[in-house]
């Protein structure tokens, strides 16, 4: 049983005098979606409301077979505006209403049998429902691997050094956090992207991820070697980006649960990936980013889709060489 918890929403996409597109999002969501779409029993937890966003976002949940522990509540769905420029790039605003009153008396149930916590975005950092996934992260990390994208959005959460703090706060108990080079730069704006990695990989985590745009991923393990390993994208004809992260942390957790690297040992699996499989985690992760942003909206690739995708682009290296 793989678990996420966060924000749902939905996002609606605007780009230059084309009609809005209305889209099931968030990211916590988008990955519970993935991982679905990948073949694992994913249960996700979070809140949107009794109303016709709310039944999009519950059609799309169920339509890729994520299971609902908490139901719909009455208050509105939240909402993210999201404008695209030319490259496809998105800059978001939110109307947002954020809390797990539902879940939080019953935690420790909903938490008993997961193998995996996923957390992170909005729905680590907005009281009040913050402060209820810290205290999911503290109840399954004894039997669960932690997974945290910090997903940092400065419009909600404006302060810096208290988005610092609250990403600090789960990164304590976490063991794979994956991370853009943007959040990286401004949580910790006077030392370079690999430098912070490199003090969360300190701090206990096992495993830490930075994605860099075109410039491709780049990883780092207590296995893999004091200078990480790094991964040049696939070429591909960009849609939008909408989603593309979550996408990209959904194939990488795929791939741990893959290898057993997941439940209470899975700080020993961690501790023994070398370079070489971290070049195997990344290469999946970035073609099913790469699938996402060929489409348009948080579209994720079914395992289908992603085998059929490596298999291509295993072939074009083949071709090439």
């Amino acid at each position: 049983m793989l678990t996420v918890i966060g924000e749902a929403l939905v996002d609606i996409v605007k780009k230059g005098g084309e009609v809005p597109r209305t889209h099931p999002g968030g990211s916590p969501l988008n990955v519970a979606v993935g991982l679905s779409r990948l073949g694992h029993r994913t249960r996700f937890i979070g809140r949107y409301g009794r109303d016709e966003h709310g039944n999009v976002i519950d059609e799309h949940l169920r339509d890729s077979g994520v299971e609902l522990p908490i139901g719909p509540d009455d208050e509105p769905t939240s909402v993210a505006e999201s404008e695209l420029d030319e490259t496809g790039a998105a800059s978001y605003d939110f109307r947002l209403d954020w809390n797990l009153e539902a879940a939080r008396d019953r935690l420790g149930e909903l938490l008993a049998e997961t193998d995996l916590l996923h957390v992170g975005s909005i729905g680590a950092m907005l009281e009040p429902g913050a402060s209820t996934v810290v205290e999911a992260v503290r109840q399954a990390s004894p039997h669960a691997l932690i997974a945290y994208d910090p997903n940092c959005r400065p419009t909600i959460i404006p302060d810096s050094s208290e988005a610092r703090e609250r990403a600090e706060s789960v990164v304590t108990s976490a063991d794979v956090v994956k991370a853009s080079d943007e959040d990286l730069l401004w949580l910790y704006p006077h030392r370079t992207v690999e430098e912070s990695a490199r003090a969360w990989l300190e701090a206990g985590v096992g495993l830490v991820v930075v994605t860099r745009g075109e410039w491709g991923p780049w990883a780092i393990s207590r296995g893999s070697g004091g200078n990480g390993v790094r991964l040049q994208p696939p070429r591909v004809e960009v849609s939008d980006t909408v989603g593309a992260g979550d996408s990209f942390m959904a194939a990488l957790l795929s791939a741990l649960v893959d290898r057993g690297i997941c439940g209470a040992r899975s700080r020993e699996g961690l501790d023994a990936l070398t370079a070489v499989d971290l070049q195997d985690l990344l290469r999946r992760a970035v073609v099913a980013a790469a699938v996402t942003v060929s489409r348009k909206g948080a579209d994720s690739p079914s395992r289908e889709e992603l085998e059929e995708y490596l298999k291509r682009e295993k072939e074009n290296e083949n071709a090439g060489s």
